[in-house]
């Protein structure tokens, strides 16, 4: 049965939540970043190059995405962590602020280094520092040879906390014994670059349990979750569960839309439609992710909710409840994790910054799926969500309306067999933000449209073969206005393709799999372009081409 072997495959993939409970991207990730000499095309490897089916190793994993910008000029770097992860203790350890690149930094990058060998499912881990996650991630499965990859983000929105010493915790959970062999080793640092302080949040601050005390002088406030459906069940493929009344392995009470709502004191204050994550054993096909995971995998972005409206509310130096919940998820299951911090600029010159929620319209949330019984099982889903609210600070220069609406949707076309030898899914996730900040006449709006899709068969054929052929995307627009007129743009493409087949239920050497995987990664818009395609075959890298 199909959906067994998935289950086969990531039941321990993944942390447990309660373990890990403790846009257009403004933080860029690169998995092993190319050298600034790479020419534009590489050229094909020769057909003899290419094996016939996969071997014992192939090419360390690497994405297209660009790598992180670095300044010029002096910088100081800063080990976090070094451990190897064997099961789920964490590594614990001290962070020091770094000597030498002053207390405000123009940049900061977090690195991991990691490299594992034998046979290991993908794992699940995270980077707190002072009680802040800086970084969530996976890890990509290893050849019996052994693998290495580097994994760079931009974490210099935290850069309050790096102000200070701090506790620093690490966790990938992992499982070694008789049969999963593959110890992870990594290393993270911190790279610190000297030069004009970024624009960074004053404040970053955790939750206490559900509650939150912001400063009394905060003028804009966002929240940031890092939201993961994990934890080895059905919510690891929350996109491909059925309502009860259907026959399929992963039910949920009204099927598979889902979304991450946040509250400030009860009151719906942000939506937002989680990323649908493919962990890299996903879609019970491991040889689709060995050399290029799939979007986010290795990079978990967390989602922005701007809280501004409700500054008004915060800022009395009382303690406020603040919570997450992820809608449709049957009662009572886990399998979400949704860390918050929250960022916060402060008016330094004043002590209270006053003001009041103006505003607050959502509309009944739409969820509708419907099932068609038959020789191939159907379920049509549709869902979505709009919330708008509204809200003023009166600054030292002066008062600053903000305005937030939120509109979300879901289709998506669900399609098996008796047995699920074959299973399809057809979805499209969009996620639109406008954020309006109006002070003294001059207003300012952004507008974001994220979209994600999601198209894949998998059908296990005569004599186990096992094929899946799955198409995912990631795709963004941004739009900055001023008084009316376009001021910055952007529109982020990244499409990742695969088809691969192997021999299931038979050990690793009898799998006999073949694959062809392609990324390409292209963002573009007022500041510039950035274009990046890689293909592979058979864990070999057989092209890497540049646009722009």
């Amino acid at each position: 049965m199909k959906r067994r072997i998935i289950m086969s495959m990531l039941a321990g993939a993944t942390l447990v939540a309660s373990t890990l409970l403790g846009a257009a991207p403004a933080q860029s990730a690169q998995v092993t970043a190319p050298s600034a000499q790479t020419p534009a095309t590489t050229p094909s490897p020769r057909p003899a190059d290419v094996p016939a089916e996969f071997g014992t190793d192939w090419h360390d994993p690497v994405t297209a995405a660009p790598p992180v910008a670095k300044p010029a000029g002096k910088s100081c770097e800063v080990t976090l962590a070094q451990a190897q992860f064997r099961d789920f203790t964490p590594y614990k350890g001290a962070y020091t602020p770094p000597g030498g690149c002053g207390e405000r930094w123009s940049k900061v990058v977090l690195r991991l280094d990691g490299k594992v060998k034998g046979r290991q499912y993908d794992r699940l881990g995270y980077v707190h520092v002072g009680g802040v996650e800086i970084f969530r991630t996976s890890t990509p499965q290893p050849s019996p040879d052994g693998i290495e990859w580097s994994v760079e983000k931009d974490v210099t929105r935290y850069s309050d906390t790096f102000r200070d010493s701090q506790d620093v915790e690490m966790l990938i959970g992992n499982v070694v014994d008789d049969t999963y062999t593959g110890v992870i080793d990594v290393k993270v640092t911190l790279t610190f670059y000297a030069g004009r302080p970024a624009a960074a949040p004053d404040r970053v601050l955790t939750l206490d349990g559900t509650s939150l005390t912001t400063p009394r002088n905060s003028e804009h406030i966002v929240a940031e979750v890092y939201a993961t459906g994990s934890g080895g069940g059905c919510e690891e493929y929350w996109y491909l569960t059925v309502p009860v009344v259907a026959p399929y392995s992963c039910q949920s009470d009204n099927g598979p839309y889902r979304e991450v709502q946040i509250k400030v004191d009860g009151q719906l204050a942000g939506i937002a439609a989680p990323f649908p994550t493919v962990w890299t054993g996903g879609w019970s096909n491991p040889f689709l992710w060995y050399v290029v995971p799939g979007p986010r995998a290795f990079d978990i972005k967390p989602i922005e909710y701007d809280l501004t409206p409700f500054a008004g509310i915060l800022n009395d130096g009382r303690p406020h409840r603040v919570e997450v919940s992820v809608v449709g998820v049957p009662e009572g299951q886990s399998g979400w994790s949704t860390p918050v911090n929250v960022l916060v600029w402060q008016d330094a010159k004043s002590a209270h910054v006053g003001g009041k929620l103006t505003g607050h319209r959502a509309e009944n949330a739409a969820d509708s799926s419907t099932y068609t019984p038959g020789s191939e099982h159907r379920l049509e889903t549709e869902g979505g969500h709009r919330l708008t609210v509204a809200g003023y600070v009166d600054t030292s220069h002066g008062r600053v309306t903000t305005t937030v609406s939120r509109t979300l949707a879901n289709t998506s076309t669900h399609r098996w067999t008796d047995g699920e030898n074959v299973d399809a899914l057809d979805a499209a996730w969009t996620d639109d933000e406008s954020v309006t900040v109006d002070g003294r006449g001059d207003a300012r709006t952004t507008r974001t449209r994220r979209t994600y899709t999601m198209d894949g068969t998998t059908t296990l054929g005569a004599a186990d073969r096992l094929r899946t052929v799955l198409t995912l995307g990631d795709r963004a627009t941004v739009t900055e206005s001023r008084g009316g007129r376009r001021t910055a743009w952007s529109r982020l493409d990244d499409t990742y393709t695969g088809d691969a087949t192997y021999t299931a239920n038979v050990p690793r050497d009898q799998r006999h799999a073949v694959g062809t995987t392609r990324e390409r990664y292209r963002i573009h818009g007022s500041a510039g372009c950035f274009d990046r395609s890689l293909t592979t075959a058979q864990g070999v890298l057989t092209e890497e081409r540049r646009g722009c």
